[in-house]
């Protein structure tokens, strides 16, 4: 900003032509107590040229009136000694590549999700990109707002974490994104974006399996938000238990909130029956802990009065006591799959490409054993 009474010497023609400064980098004041920012316009000042030659100079544009081999090295001299760097984003802006990775996550708090980040920040890495990451806490206006800052040519490509069908408007931009875009655990359905998928039938059937092989028949289901993976893991043990031939009593099958809080709530509903189940499945880990909390609150044994089984193999489910038996997530797979698809942007992938679902597997802990008493009821 000019400072009041003063003009500038600089000509409009002059202003018109030069650049905006499109690159910086914050430096250690002499101070440490703060930061200087190192602008073109510091390099144009200290070798006494022009904004747009040192423009030229660092960006390496092609020139018209050839500039002096002198200038050019004068110029990168002083760039050096000042410590500029240019700007990522404004390299976006010019329509180079920026290196940047941007990630919007719909439920940070969700320790899922939190490793997912992780996961994904280490493949960006090692590919050298760094990750912006914006989260969205389930709110739309959220999602929006930051969906325009990260596609506005500033990221390379965008990962979406959870998901976002619920919010149609996101989900129309996201199809119409100038920059390649995946969606990762928004569940198998399609919405028109490139997604990773988890077969979440088949991490049912899986536990099912185990706990119908441990003698229980009696089981039941607690799920949080009725939307992709979560959606279809509560789908999957209906039509497991359908086929099975048993009955699935009323109340067995329950939507809490996503949260330890909420399986707490559920666990609480399900000891209240009259005809307790002698299992659980529980559509993720954290409403499985909050269970197991419940549980040890009520004087509940797990496992020996009743099993609880989660579902995505977070890094605390073998530490919880007792330890949790579980569907491991293919994290790092799935991250792996979707970075690849959006950085190398490949062309003409069919359904199966654009869409791939891997496969889960599962973990048998501490937190099932056969049931006590298979089919006594027992009273509330």
């Amino acid at each position: 900003m000019a400072r009041a009474g003063r003009t500038s010497s600089r000509s409009k023609a002059d202003s018109e032509r030069d650049p905006v400064d499109t690159g910086s980098l914050a430096l250690p004041s002499p101070t440490g107590s703060g930061a200087a920012i190192v602008t073109m316009r510091d390099v144009a000042k200290a070798t006494g040229v022009s904004q747009s030659t040192v423009s030229r100079v660092l960006s390496g544009a092609p020139t018209i009136v050839p500039i002096a081999p002198e200038t050019r090295d004068r110029v990168v001299a002083a760039a050096r000694r000042l410590g500029y760097r240019p700007n990522p984003l404004a390299r976006g802006l010019r329509g180079s590549k920026t290196m940047l990775l941007g990630v919007i996550v719909r439920e940070i708090t969700d320790p899922f999700f939190a490793g997912a980040v992780e996961a994904v920040s280490a493949e960006a890495g090692r590919r050298g990109y760094n990750v912006v990451l914006g989260t969205a806490h389930a709110r739309a206006d959220e999602a929006i707002a930051l969906w325009a800052v990260l596609e506005a040519r500033h990221c390379d490509a965008i990962v979406l974490l959870g998901d976002m069908r619920d919010q149609p408007r996101v989900i129309e931009d996201l199809r119409n994104a100038h920059v390649p875009v995946v969606a990762l655990w928004e569940g198998s359905r399609p919405t028109g974006i490139a997604s990773v998928s988890v077969d979440n039938r088949t991490g049912i059937d899986d536990v099912m399996n185990h706990l119908w092989s441990l003698g229980h028949r009696r089981i039941a289901f607690v799920g949080g938000r009725r939307l992709g993976d979560i959606a279809e893991r509560e789908q999957a043990f209906v039509d497991a238990v359908t086929r099975s031939g048993e009955k699935l009593p009323k109340g067995y099958v329950r939507s809490t909130t996503n949260n330890p809080a909420g399986g707490r709530e559920a666990m609480r509903d399900l000891l209240r029956l009259t005809e307790r189940p002698s299992a659980v499945v529980f559509a993720t880990d954290v409403l499985a802990i909050g269970a197991l909390h419940e549980a040890y609150e009520q004087g509940v044994r797990v496992p020996a009065d009743i099993s609880i089984a989660g579902f995505d193999d977070i890094s605390l489910a073998p530490y919880v006591v007792p330890a949790l038996t579980t569907v491991h997530m293919p994290v790092r797979e799935m991250v792996a799959a979707g970075v690849e698809m959006v950085i190398d942007h490949q062309q003409g992938m069919t359904p199966e490409q654009a869409h791939p679902i891997l496969k889960p597997s599962l973990v048998v802990r501490n937190s099932t054993a056969p049931p006590a008493q298979t089919g006594v009821a027992r009273e509330g």
